[in-house]
């Protein structure tokens, strides 16, 4: 037996003067259990922190052991993320419109607001399922990886191009989400940003444990160079980062038509790292809307469920996601501070293999056109 564990007689005598063994005290044989299970869990945690502790303990009121005893159980508890009926299924339906070995891609016209003025671009979604090394918190190649660290994600990529003046802008986010029916499926498992325009560049992540959440940046800037830290995270914490594949039904939590839900948002990594400033929670408000409305884009006309991010200063997301449809495309989403898309065409395709001189033509698949010449 370890040193630590080792309790002698004195120590026994101490605590049985404190805390009666069933046999001395009297009461139900319900209260008799409750007490000899305390009684034994007291010596145990007197075994651990050595006899000096507790001669301590005999000062000690009965009921505050049970709180200590309590509070031990409760820091050795994983909370759960969220309640089985707040997590999207992603069962045998789910498996057969996403389980293709396709990606969706999707175009959009964007609106970006920067330096004070809104900009027009494009953007383009990329969602596809893979496998995920929980270890490395990378995409998992065949038989590299034991089973148990191994688990399926749903990927967004998403790439927004817009031009400032004379130089452009390029921002990609990259959000994966558990995509099983564990008790972590549809929680994020990491979420990364990056920024490229003429005055330099920054890269962000955030790898999502069970309590924190580990952040990783890095900058041109002066002040933001290089930056490793540790978020805690709350009771209902959710990411802003994860808001388009919530909006779709591919995160927790999942609402039904009418619902609202209370949670506390992680300002997004391109909101930080494009207004250089450290992140931050705040409280918002998650809706489904009762009524559908219908929208045109250039897409099309669409009938649309619709999703609202409402923070307690006023701030407000809304995503129109295309209803009765088996993949509930993002139709057009906008914010209230100008940032705007709005879906041009989208298609199911395995891009990763469409990478040779030709494949270019099938940019018109998602309403793209290829880049011209002397382009910046």
């Amino acid at each position: 037996m370890p040193k630590s564990a080792t309790v002698n007689h004195q120590t026994i005598r101490s605590i049985n003067r404190i805390w009666p063994s069933p046999q001395r005290h009297r009461g139900t044989e319900k209260t008799k259990r409750k007490i000899s299970i305390l009684h034994s869990a007291t010596l145990w945690l007197c075994g651990q922190s050595q006899l000096k502790w507790a001669l301590r303990w005999q000062s000690i009121h009965p009921l505050a052991i049970c709180l200590m005893l309590l509070m031990v159980t409760a820091c050795d508890a994983r909370p759960p993320a969220s309640s089985p009926g707040d997590r999207p299924d992603f069962g045998n339906a789910f498996w057969k419109n996403w389980g293709d070995g396709k990606a969706e891609l999707a175009g959009y016209d964007i609106v970006y607001p920067r330096y004070g003025r809104l900009r027009k671009g494009t953007g383009v979604t990329i969602f596809v399922t893979e496998d995920f090394s929980n270890t490395l918190r990378v995409k998992a190649d065949p038989g590299k990886h034991p089973k148990s660290d191994v688990y399926p994600v749903i990927k967004l990529n998403l790439v927004e191009d817009f031009p400032t003046g004379l130089y452009d802008y390029s921002l990609m986010s990259s959000v994966f989400v558990r995509s099983d029916n564990s008790d972590q499926g549809g929680l994020p498992v990491k979420a990364s940003f990056s920024a490229q325009e003429w005055c330099g560049h920054a890269y962000a992540q955030l790898l999502f444990d069970d309590r924190d959440i580990r952040l990783t940046s890095h900058s041109y800037f002066d002040g933001e160079a290089d930056q490793n830290h540790k978020l805690q995270l709350p009771t209902n914490a959710m990411s802003q980062d994860v808001l388009l594949h919530w909006a779709r039904g591919l995160a927790s939590p999942a609402l039904k038509a009418g619902e609202s839900t209370q949670v506390k948002l992680l300002r997004s990594l391109a909101y930080s790292r494009l207004r250089h400033q450290p992140l931050n929670w705040v409280d918002a408000t998650l809706t489904f809307e009762k009524k559908p409305v219908e929208i045109t884009v250039p897409a099309g006309t669409f009938m649309c469920d619709v999703m609202t991010c409402t923070l307690a200063d006023g701030m407000k997301w809304t995503f129109y996601i295309q209803r009765d449809d088996p993949y509930r495309h993002l139709v057009s989403w906008e914010s209230s501070a100008g940032h705007k898309g709005e879906m041009i065409k989208a298609k199911r395709l395995p891009y990763w293999q469409l990478h040779d001189e030709g494949n270019e033509s099938m940019l018109k698949e998602i309403g793209l056109t290829q880049r011209g010449k002397r382009m910046p």
